[in-house]
């Protein structure tokens, strides 16, 4: 529990309240612009810790464990003395009364409000195909995919009938981005190594991973070039890329793509990964301002809403624009340097605001795009300059461990990656209570 108000640490309940929603990026970064600023600070969300998320594919693919990407915010801001933190999920925003409500009742007011709520899967309105094409968001995500992925597997080597192991040793992934790139590659490198000579009535490596794209191409965000060469790099790890198809029916028992010529095809297939499309928290509906069609909340030049100057929203919540040397706005992509940039600029904006000065309009520093595909294959493109395979893999390795949280996680992160780079090992790999026929497990303690 949180010190009480009224004992000496606490911040003076006369100064400006500012009320972060969500410990992203984005929040996590106001937060830290705002230690020490004479202002209290509430910070909400709805779970205990900070996640790394773009290492949370690792761990549904068995290769780190969660303590490696995910720490406690307690234990992160624990000498930020402005900061309370609440472990409890925000409702609504109530932007007349200053309020934001929480679930349990509680009504927090605010004289700042930073939203960074993030986002959720998106399934284009087929929200029936979430049960049995899980995305990936949050750590429970990672563990239940993990369980469904593994057991796939040991599903397979329990039955004796060939022909009905098909199903279980196809595994499709939906969504040709940096997730469903890298969650394809990793797969097909479990199947070829990880596994290898650890079964008896199946061999892993026959594995189908199927990785379907409904645009022309894989990693759109990228150079046509370095598209190709992911896509070479996928298949030479035995992924099987399937371009211009589009999903358009997902059951237990596999998935129904339409090709561009408007053909229907059937992929018997148990285990799908869902990577092909997020959306804005459901958060964003309740501050009735205009939503772009991914339900992103339209903010102006320095993060605020329309009318409201001091409510920001930040990271994969907000549609914001950068402004460019021409003089023109180019969106901000929804990645981790976004949410971190944009949460600074909404911090360093209250306490212009404070102060009664102005900042300069948001800026996004784009410091290019990094995808890895598997061991030793990687792309990397960095505006000027774009390389792939081995040196990008190199230099995507000591990017992810260096913005990691903490330096226990960051000798953890590299010595399994060493191990597994030298071993093709996954320790990770434990299943609690596997259903495989229902594909229902229990959450990782």
């Amino acid at each position: 529990m949180d010190a009480d108000p009224a004992a000496p640490s606490a911040p003076s309940s006369s100064l400006p309240h500012v009320v972060i929603v969500g410990c992203g990026f984005g929040g996590l970064e106001a937060t830290k612009v705002l230690d020490g600023a004479p202002v209290r600070i509430t910070l909400i969300d709805r779970s205990n810790h900070h996640l790394f998320q773009p290492l949370l594919y690792q761990v549904a693919t068995a290769g780190l464990s969660a303590p490696a990407i995910a720490s406690p915010i307690r234990h992160m801001r624990r000498h930020q003395r402005n900061l309370t933190v609440l472990m409890a999920e925000v409702q609504a925003v109530d932007k007349g009364r200053r309020e934001v409500h929480l679930t349990d009742g509680q009504r927090i007011p605010y004289d700042h409000l930073i939203v960074a709520a993030g986002a959720t899967h998106s399934y284009f309105g087929n929200d029936q195909w979430q049960e049995h094409a899980p995305g990936l968001k949050t750590l429970a995500d990672a563990f239940k995919l993990r369980a469904r992925l593994l057991s796939a597997f040991e599903r397979a080597e329990t039955l004796p009938d060939a022909a009905n192991r098909g199903p279980w040793l196809t595994f499709v992934v939906i969504g040709g981005g940096p997730t469903g790139v890298e969650m394809a590659g990793t797969l097909a490198e479990i199947a070829r190594h990880t596994l290898r000579d650890e079964f008896r009535r199946i061999d892993p490596s026959r594995a189908h991973v199927l990785l379907v794209e409904g645009s022309d191409r894989v990693l759109a965000a990228f150079q046509p070039k370095q598209s190709a060469q992911a896509r070479e790099q996928l298949e030479r790890l035995g992924v099987q890329v399937r371009t211009g198809c589009r999903v358009v029916g997902i059951d237990e028992d596999g998935v129904d793509l339409q090709t561009a010529d408007g053909k229907t095809e059937r992929i018997a297939s148990k285990t799908k990964v869902w990577a092909a499309g997020v959306a804005a928290s459901p958060l964003a509906r309740t501050l009735d301002v205009p939503l772009d069609r991914a339900g992103r909340v339209v903010v102006d030049e320095h993060m605020n809403i329309p009318g409201h100057p001091e409510v920001y929203v930040v990271g994969d919540m907000a549609a914001a624009t950068s402004l460019q040397k021409d003089g023109s706005r180019k969106p901000v992509p929804g990645v981790s340097p976004g949410a971190k940039q944009a949460g600074r600029h909404a911090a360093k904006q209250i306490l212009a605001r404070m102060q009664g000065r102005s900042i300069a309009p948001f800026h996004y520093n784009d410091y290019g795009n990094l995808a890895t595909i598997g061991r030793r294959a990687a792309v990397a493109d960095l505006g000027t300059i774009q390389f792939s395979g081995f040196a990008a893999w190199l230099f995507w390795l000591f990017v992810h461990v260096y913005f990691l949280i903490g330096f226990r996680n960051r000798v953890r992160v590299f010595a399994d990656w060493a191990w597994a780079y030298f071993t093709f090992q996954r320790h990770a790999r434990i299943v609690v209570e596997p259903q495989a026929k229902g594909h229902q497990h229990h959450d990782e303690a």
